[in-house]
Protein backbone atom coordinates (compact mmCIF):
# COMPACT_ATOMS: atom_id res chain seq x y z
CA UNK A 1 0.00 0.00 0.00
CA UNK A 2 1.56 3.29 -1.09
CA UNK A 3 2.27 6.15 1.30
CA UNK A 4 -0.10 9.05 1.76
CA UNK A 5 1.88 12.14 0.78
CA UNK A 6 -1.00 14.51 0.05
CA UNK A 7 -4.47 14.67 1.57
CA UNK A 8 -7.49 16.85 1.04
CA UNK A 9 -10.20 17.80 3.54
CA UNK A 10 -13.86 17.86 2.56
CA UNK A 11 -16.44 18.90 5.17
CA UNK A 12 -20.02 17.92 4.39
CA UNK A 13 -23.04 19.85 5.63
CA UNK A 14 -25.40 22.51 4.35
CA UNK A 15 -25.30 24.10 7.81
CA UNK A 16 -21.63 24.96 7.22
CA UNK A 17 -22.30 26.48 3.81
CA UNK A 18 -25.02 28.80 5.08
CA UNK A 19 -23.00 29.88 8.11
CA UNK A 20 -25.09 28.26 10.84
CA UNK A 21 -21.95 26.67 12.27
CA UNK A 22 -18.27 27.56 12.02
CA UNK A 23 -16.08 24.96 10.32
CA UNK A 24 -13.53 24.24 13.03
CA UNK A 25 -12.99 20.67 11.83
CA UNK A 26 -10.93 21.74 8.81
CA UNK A 27 -8.58 23.86 10.92
CA UNK A 28 -8.04 21.05 13.41
CA UNK A 29 -7.40 18.38 10.80
CA UNK A 30 -5.12 20.70 8.81
CA UNK A 31 -2.89 21.22 11.85
CA UNK A 32 -2.70 17.51 12.53
CA UNK A 33 -1.90 16.65 8.91
CA UNK A 34 0.91 19.20 8.92
CA UNK A 35 2.36 17.66 12.08
CA UNK A 36 2.51 14.29 10.32
CA UNK A 37 4.26 15.60 7.24
CA UNK A 38 1.25 15.13 4.99
CA UNK A 39 0.83 17.89 2.43
CA UNK A 40 -2.47 19.62 1.84
CA UNK A 41 -3.14 21.93 -1.09
CA UNK A 42 -6.95 22.13 -1.16
CA UNK A 43 -9.93 21.81 1.15
CA UNK A 44 -13.61 22.25 0.55
CA UNK A 45 -17.14 22.34 1.91
CA UNK A 46 -20.14 20.79 0.17
CA UNK A 47 -23.82 20.65 1.11
CA UNK A 48 -25.88 17.53 1.75
CA UNK A 49 -26.26 16.67 -1.91
CA UNK A 50 -24.90 13.33 -3.22
CA UNK A 51 -24.29 14.50 -6.79
CA UNK A 52 -22.36 17.60 -5.73
CA UNK A 53 -20.48 15.52 -3.15
CA UNK A 54 -19.55 13.02 -5.86
CA UNK A 55 -18.29 15.83 -8.08
CA UNK A 56 -16.16 17.29 -5.28
CA UNK A 57 -14.75 13.85 -4.48
CA UNK A 58 -13.74 13.13 -8.07
CA UNK A 59 -11.76 16.37 -8.18
CA UNK A 60 -10.19 15.73 -4.79
CA UNK A 61 -9.07 12.23 -5.74
CA UNK A 62 -7.44 13.58 -8.89
CA UNK A 63 -5.30 15.87 -6.71
CA UNK A 64 -4.67 13.86 -3.55
CA UNK A 65 -3.84 10.38 -2.28
CA UNK A 66 -6.45 10.60 0.45
CA UNK A 67 -9.59 12.57 1.22
CA UNK A 68 -10.69 13.12 4.81
CA UNK A 69 -14.41 13.82 5.10
CA UNK A 70 -16.37 15.00 8.13
CA UNK A 71 -20.16 14.98 8.47
CA UNK A 72 -23.03 13.18 6.81
CA UNK A 73 -22.76 9.94 8.81
CA UNK A 74 -25.94 10.39 10.84
CA UNK A 75 -29.24 8.49 10.68
CA UNK A 76 -31.34 10.93 8.62
CA UNK A 77 -32.18 10.76 4.93
CA UNK A 78 -29.74 13.55 3.97
CA UNK A 79 -26.77 11.87 5.69
CA UNK A 80 -25.35 10.28 2.54
CA UNK A 81 -21.57 10.70 2.80
CA UNK A 82 -20.86 7.03 3.46
CA UNK A 83 -23.17 5.83 0.69
CA UNK A 84 -21.75 8.27 -1.85
CA UNK A 85 -18.10 7.50 -1.13
CA UNK A 86 -18.74 3.75 -1.10
CA UNK A 87 -20.37 3.93 -4.52
CA UNK A 88 -17.52 5.99 -5.95
CA UNK A 89 -14.79 3.68 -4.60
CA UNK A 90 -16.65 0.45 -5.39
CA UNK A 91 -17.60 -0.70 -1.88
CA UNK A 92 -20.81 -2.52 -0.97
CA UNK A 93 -22.54 -1.62 2.30
CA UNK A 94 -23.50 -4.39 4.70
CA UNK A 95 -24.61 -4.60 8.31
CA UNK A 96 -21.61 -4.41 10.63
CA UNK A 97 -22.70 -6.41 13.67
CA UNK A 98 -20.24 -4.90 16.22
CA UNK A 99 -21.47 -1.42 15.27
CA UNK A 100 -25.10 -2.56 15.44
CA UNK A 101 -24.54 -4.09 18.89
CA UNK A 102 -22.93 -0.88 20.15
CA UNK A 103 -25.84 1.16 18.84
CA UNK A 104 -28.39 -1.12 20.48
CA UNK A 105 -26.52 -1.04 23.76
CA UNK A 106 -26.37 2.78 23.56
CA UNK A 107 -30.14 3.13 23.14
CA UNK A 108 -31.04 0.34 25.61
CA UNK A 109 -28.87 1.88 28.33
CA UNK A 110 -30.80 5.12 27.96
CA UNK A 111 -34.15 3.35 27.70
CA UNK A 112 -34.74 4.91 24.27
CA UNK A 113 -36.34 3.04 21.39
CA UNK A 114 -33.88 2.65 18.52
CA UNK A 115 -35.77 3.63 15.38
CA UNK A 116 -35.13 1.96 12.02
CA UNK A 117 -33.23 4.92 10.60
CA UNK A 118 -30.62 4.58 13.34
CA UNK A 119 -29.76 1.10 12.04
CA UNK A 120 -28.51 2.89 8.90
CA UNK A 121 -25.46 4.00 10.91
CA UNK A 122 -24.42 0.36 11.41
CA UNK A 123 -24.19 -0.37 7.68
CA UNK A 124 -20.53 -0.16 6.74
CA UNK A 125 -18.49 -0.76 3.56
CA UNK A 126 -17.47 -4.43 3.30
CA UNK A 127 -13.69 -4.50 3.58
CA UNK A 128 -13.48 -1.07 5.15
CA UNK A 129 -11.72 -0.27 8.44
CA UNK A 130 -14.46 0.66 10.91
CA UNK A 131 -13.54 3.39 13.42
CA UNK A 132 -15.27 3.07 16.77
CA UNK A 133 -17.06 6.18 18.03
CA UNK A 134 -16.57 6.44 21.79
CA UNK A 135 -18.37 9.78 22.04
CA UNK A 136 -21.45 9.27 19.86
CA UNK A 137 -23.42 6.84 17.73
CA UNK A 138 -21.99 7.20 14.20
CA UNK A 139 -18.90 5.05 13.51
CA UNK A 140 -16.25 6.31 11.14
CA UNK A 141 -14.67 4.27 8.38
CA UNK A 142 -11.59 4.10 6.18
CA UNK A 143 -12.00 2.88 2.60
CA UNK A 144 -8.97 2.05 0.46
CA UNK A 145 -9.21 1.32 -3.27
CA UNK A 146 -5.74 -0.07 -3.97
CA UNK A 147 -6.32 -0.27 -7.70
CA UNK A 148 -7.07 3.46 -7.80
CA UNK A 149 -4.45 4.17 -5.15
CA UNK A 150 -6.96 6.28 -3.23
CA UNK A 151 -8.06 6.39 0.42
CA UNK A 152 -11.17 7.93 1.95
CA UNK A 153 -11.41 8.56 5.71
CA UNK A 154 -14.92 9.31 6.92
CA UNK A 155 -15.44 10.96 10.32
CA UNK A 156 -18.51 12.28 12.17
CA UNK A 157 -19.20 16.01 11.97
CA UNK A 158 -19.54 17.06 15.64
CA UNK A 159 -16.05 18.09 16.85
CA UNK A 160 -16.55 16.38 20.22
CA UNK A 161 -16.90 13.09 18.29
CA UNK A 162 -14.51 13.80 15.42
CA UNK A 163 -11.45 14.85 17.43
CA UNK A 164 -11.23 11.79 19.72
CA UNK A 165 -11.78 9.46 16.75
CA UNK A 166 -9.10 11.26 14.75
CA UNK A 167 -6.55 11.01 17.59
CA UNK A 168 -7.40 7.44 18.61
CA UNK A 169 -7.77 5.84 15.18
CA UNK A 170 -6.82 8.10 12.28
CA UNK A 171 -3.46 9.39 13.54
CA UNK A 172 -1.98 5.89 14.04
CA UNK A 173 -3.30 4.86 10.63
CA UNK A 174 -1.85 7.88 8.83
CA UNK A 175 1.50 7.53 10.58
CA UNK A 176 1.68 3.95 9.30
CA UNK A 177 1.43 5.32 5.77
CA UNK A 178 3.98 8.14 5.88
CA UNK A 179 7.77 8.15 6.19
CA UNK A 180 8.24 11.58 7.74
CA UNK A 181 6.76 14.07 10.17
CA UNK A 182 6.68 17.84 10.42
CA UNK A 183 7.47 19.71 13.63
CA UNK A 184 7.00 23.46 14.06
CA UNK A 185 7.98 26.05 16.64
CA UNK A 186 6.81 29.66 16.70
CA UNK A 187 9.16 32.56 17.37
CA UNK A 188 7.21 35.36 19.08
CA UNK A 189 8.14 38.93 18.14
CA UNK A 190 6.86 42.32 19.32
CA UNK A 191 8.22 45.68 18.21
CA UNK A 192 8.70 44.97 14.50
CA UNK A 193 6.05 44.76 11.78
CA UNK A 194 5.72 41.77 9.48
CA UNK A 195 7.30 43.55 6.50
CA UNK A 196 10.27 44.73 8.59
CA UNK A 197 10.84 41.23 9.94
CA UNK A 198 10.74 39.76 6.46
CA UNK A 199 13.08 42.45 5.13
CA UNK A 200 15.71 41.55 7.72
CA UNK A 201 15.65 37.79 7.13
CA UNK A 202 14.46 37.48 3.53
CA UNK A 203 17.63 35.68 2.40
CA UNK A 204 17.27 33.12 5.17
CA UNK A 205 13.61 32.57 4.28
CA UNK A 206 14.34 32.10 0.57
CA UNK A 207 17.34 29.80 0.98
CA UNK A 208 16.14 27.59 3.83
CA UNK A 209 14.24 24.51 2.65
CA UNK A 210 14.48 22.40 5.79
CA UNK A 211 13.53 24.04 8.02
CA UNK A 212 11.23 26.53 6.36
CA UNK A 213 10.67 29.96 7.92
CA UNK A 214 7.41 31.84 7.40
CA UNK A 215 6.07 35.05 9.03
CA UNK A 216 2.49 35.50 10.26
CA UNK A 217 1.05 38.81 11.42
CA UNK A 218 -1.12 38.97 14.53
CA UNK A 219 -2.66 42.00 16.22
CA UNK A 220 0.30 43.84 17.70
CA UNK A 221 2.91 41.17 17.07
CA UNK A 222 4.54 38.90 14.49
CA UNK A 223 5.05 35.17 14.63
CA UNK A 224 7.78 33.32 12.73
CA UNK A 225 6.90 29.67 12.20
CA UNK A 226 9.95 27.44 11.79
CA UNK A 227 9.03 24.00 10.41
CA UNK A 228 11.34 21.02 9.96
CA UNK A 229 10.74 17.70 8.23
CA UNK A 230 12.32 14.46 9.42
CA UNK A 231 11.72 10.93 10.66
CA UNK A 232 11.77 11.65 14.40
CA UNK A 233 10.67 14.54 16.63
CA UNK A 234 14.16 14.91 18.15
CA UNK A 235 15.71 15.18 14.69
CA UNK A 236 13.24 17.90 13.69
CA UNK A 237 13.65 19.84 16.91
CA UNK A 238 17.43 19.89 16.52
CA UNK A 239 17.06 21.39 13.04
CA UNK A 240 14.56 23.97 14.33
CA UNK A 241 16.64 24.98 17.35
CA UNK A 242 19.67 25.66 15.16
CA UNK A 243 17.58 27.96 12.98
CA UNK A 244 16.14 29.76 16.02
CA UNK A 245 19.65 30.48 17.29
CA UNK A 246 20.61 31.76 13.83
CA UNK A 247 17.60 34.09 13.77
CA UNK A 248 18.38 35.37 17.26
CA UNK A 249 21.69 36.55 15.87
CA UNK A 250 20.03 38.78 13.26
CA UNK A 251 18.52 42.25 13.65
CA UNK A 252 15.21 40.74 14.80
CA UNK A 253 16.84 39.05 17.80
CA UNK A 254 16.23 41.84 20.29
CA UNK A 255 12.50 41.81 19.45
CA UNK A 256 12.04 38.11 20.18
CA UNK A 257 10.28 37.65 23.51
CA UNK A 258 9.80 33.89 23.49
CA UNK A 259 9.17 30.63 21.68
CA UNK A 260 5.67 29.15 21.49
CA UNK A 261 4.37 31.50 24.13
CA UNK A 262 2.29 34.65 24.63
CA UNK A 263 3.24 37.96 26.29
CA UNK A 264 1.11 37.18 29.32
CA UNK A 265 2.50 33.67 29.74
CA UNK A 266 6.06 34.93 29.40
CA UNK A 267 5.43 37.65 32.01
CA UNK A 268 3.78 35.33 34.54
CA UNK A 269 6.54 32.73 34.17
CA UNK A 270 9.28 35.37 34.53
CA UNK A 271 7.63 36.85 37.62
CA UNK A 272 7.38 33.38 39.16
CA UNK A 273 11.05 32.68 38.38
CA UNK A 274 12.07 35.94 40.08
CA UNK A 275 9.65 35.55 43.00
CA UNK A 276 8.06 38.91 42.18
CA UNK A 277 4.53 40.26 42.47
CA UNK A 278 2.70 42.61 40.11
CA UNK A 279 -0.26 44.96 40.47
CA UNK A 280 -2.15 46.59 37.59
CA UNK A 281 -4.00 49.89 37.10
CA UNK A 282 -6.07 50.16 33.93
CA UNK A 283 -8.12 52.88 32.34
CA UNK A 284 -8.96 52.49 28.64
CA UNK A 285 -8.52 48.71 28.70
CA UNK A 286 -11.02 48.24 31.51
CA UNK A 287 -9.47 45.09 32.99
CA UNK A 288 -8.16 43.42 29.83
CA UNK A 289 -4.56 43.35 31.08
CA UNK A 290 -5.66 41.69 34.29
CA UNK A 291 -7.82 39.26 32.33
CA UNK A 292 -4.86 38.25 30.16
CA UNK A 293 -2.63 37.66 33.18
CA UNK A 294 -5.22 35.62 35.06
CA UNK A 295 -5.78 33.43 31.99
CA UNK A 296 -2.32 31.95 32.67
CA UNK A 297 -2.01 29.11 35.14
CA UNK A 298 0.06 30.27 38.10
CA UNK A 299 -1.09 33.89 37.92
CA UNK A 300 -2.37 33.70 41.49
CA UNK A 301 1.24 33.46 42.60
CA UNK A 302 2.24 36.77 41.01
CA UNK A 303 -0.82 39.04 40.74
CA UNK A 304 -1.65 40.87 43.95
CA UNK A 305 -4.59 42.82 42.55
CA UNK A 306 -5.73 45.38 40.04
CA UNK A 307 -7.79 48.54 39.77
CA UNK A 308 -9.88 49.72 36.85
CA UNK A 309 -9.45 53.44 37.38
CA UNK A 310 -11.66 54.66 34.56
CA UNK A 311 -12.76 57.87 36.26
CA UNK A 312 -10.32 60.62 37.18
CA UNK A 313 -11.69 60.63 40.71
CA UNK A 314 -10.56 57.01 41.17
CA UNK A 315 -7.15 57.78 39.73
CA UNK A 316 -6.77 60.55 42.29
CA UNK A 317 -8.34 58.86 45.34
CA UNK A 318 -6.97 55.33 45.02
CA UNK A 319 -3.79 55.76 42.99
CA UNK A 320 -2.70 59.17 44.28
CA UNK A 321 -2.49 60.69 40.83
CA UNK A 322 -1.90 64.43 41.33
CA UNK A 323 -5.05 66.40 40.50
CA UNK A 324 -2.88 69.15 38.97
CA UNK A 325 -1.58 66.58 36.47
CA UNK A 326 -5.10 65.46 35.66
CA UNK A 327 -6.18 69.08 35.15
CA UNK A 328 -3.16 70.26 33.16
CA UNK A 329 -1.69 67.22 31.40
CA UNK A 330 -4.83 65.10 31.33
CA UNK A 331 -5.56 61.48 32.17
CA UNK A 332 -4.00 60.40 28.87
CA UNK A 333 -0.45 61.52 29.54
CA UNK A 334 2.95 60.18 30.47
CA UNK A 335 2.79 61.86 33.86
CA UNK A 336 -0.57 60.26 34.69
CA UNK A 337 0.52 56.80 33.53
CA UNK A 338 3.68 56.96 35.64
CA UNK A 339 1.78 57.98 38.77
CA UNK A 340 -0.83 55.27 38.15
CA UNK A 341 1.90 52.62 37.95
CA UNK A 342 3.64 53.87 41.08
CA UNK A 343 0.35 54.33 42.91
CA UNK A 344 -0.93 50.80 42.30
CA UNK A 345 2.47 49.30 43.18
CA UNK A 346 2.52 51.09 46.53
CA UNK A 347 -1.16 50.44 47.22
CA UNK A 348 -0.82 46.69 46.67
CA UNK A 349 2.68 46.35 48.11
CA UNK A 350 3.84 44.75 44.86
CA UNK A 351 7.27 44.59 43.26
CA UNK A 352 5.95 45.83 39.92
CA UNK A 353 3.23 48.33 39.12
CA UNK A 354 1.83 48.31 35.57
CA UNK A 355 -0.51 50.97 34.21
CA UNK A 356 -2.29 51.80 30.98
CA UNK A 357 -4.28 54.87 29.97
CA UNK A 358 -5.31 56.09 26.54
CA UNK A 359 -7.93 56.93 23.93
CA UNK A 360 -9.44 53.79 22.40
CA UNK A 361 -12.09 55.66 20.40
CA UNK A 362 -14.05 55.99 18.35
CA UNK A 363 -14.50 59.39 20.04
CA UNK A 364 -12.30 61.40 22.39
CA UNK A 365 -9.37 62.09 20.11
CA UNK A 366 -7.79 65.50 19.52
CA UNK A 367 -5.13 66.72 17.06
CA UNK A 368 -2.53 66.48 19.84
CA UNK A 369 -3.81 63.14 21.12
CA UNK A 370 -5.67 61.32 18.35
CA UNK A 371 -7.57 58.08 18.83
CA UNK A 372 -4.97 55.37 19.38
CA UNK A 373 -2.81 57.47 21.71
CA UNK A 374 -1.99 55.24 24.67
CA UNK A 375 0.52 55.49 27.51
CA UNK A 376 1.80 52.38 29.26
CA UNK A 377 4.05 52.61 32.31
CA UNK A 378 5.91 50.36 34.73
CA UNK A 379 7.08 51.20 38.24
CA UNK A 380 9.57 49.18 40.30
CA UNK A 381 11.74 49.98 43.32
CA UNK A 382 14.52 50.88 40.89
CA UNK A 383 12.50 53.49 39.00
CA UNK A 384 9.76 53.96 36.44
CA UNK A 385 9.44 53.85 32.67
CA UNK A 386 6.70 55.00 30.31
CA UNK A 387 6.07 54.45 26.59
CA UNK A 388 3.77 56.43 24.35
CA UNK A 389 2.00 54.29 21.76
CA UNK A 390 0.48 55.68 18.59
CA UNK A 391 -1.71 52.82 17.42
CA UNK A 392 -3.35 52.68 14.02
CA UNK A 393 -7.05 53.44 14.33
CA UNK A 394 -8.37 50.04 13.25
CA UNK A 395 -11.22 50.20 15.72
CA UNK A 396 -11.65 50.24 19.46
CA UNK A 397 -10.97 46.56 20.09
CA UNK A 398 -7.84 46.57 17.95
CA UNK A 399 -6.45 49.54 19.88
CA UNK A 400 -7.22 47.90 23.20
CA UNK A 401 -5.70 44.56 22.13
CA UNK A 402 -2.46 46.15 20.93
CA UNK A 403 -2.31 48.32 24.06
CA UNK A 404 -2.54 45.28 26.31
CA UNK A 405 0.26 43.45 24.49
CA UNK A 406 2.55 46.46 24.66
CA UNK A 407 1.83 47.05 28.33
CA UNK A 408 2.61 43.45 29.21
CA UNK A 409 5.77 43.55 27.11
CA UNK A 410 6.98 46.69 28.89
CA UNK A 411 6.49 44.93 32.22
CA UNK A 412 8.30 41.85 30.92
CA UNK A 413 11.27 43.91 29.75
CA UNK A 414 11.61 45.53 33.17
CA UNK A 415 11.23 42.29 35.11
CA UNK A 416 13.91 40.65 32.98
CA UNK A 417 16.33 43.41 34.00
CA UNK A 418 16.31 42.02 37.54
Amino acid sequence: MKNINCAEILCVGTEILIGDIVNTNAAYISQRLASMGINQYHQGVVGDNPERLKGFLKGAFERADAVILTGGLGPTYDDLTKETVAELLGFKLELHKPSFDRLKEYFDSRKIVMTENNVKQAYMPAGGIVLQNNCGTAPGVIMVNEEMGKTAILLPGPPREMKPMFEESVVPYLLSRTDSILVSKNINIIGMGESSVENEIIDIMKNSLNPTVAPYALDGEVRLRVTAKGKEVDECEEIIDKMIERLRGTAIGKYIYGIDTTPEKALVETLLENNMKIAVAESCTGGLVTGKLTSVSGASGVLDGSIVSYANEIKAKLLNVDEDILNTKGAVSEECALQMAEGVRRLMGADVGLSITGIAGPTGGTPEKPVGTVFVAVSTKDGSECERLTIRNNGREYIRTVSVKNAIMLALKNVRKN
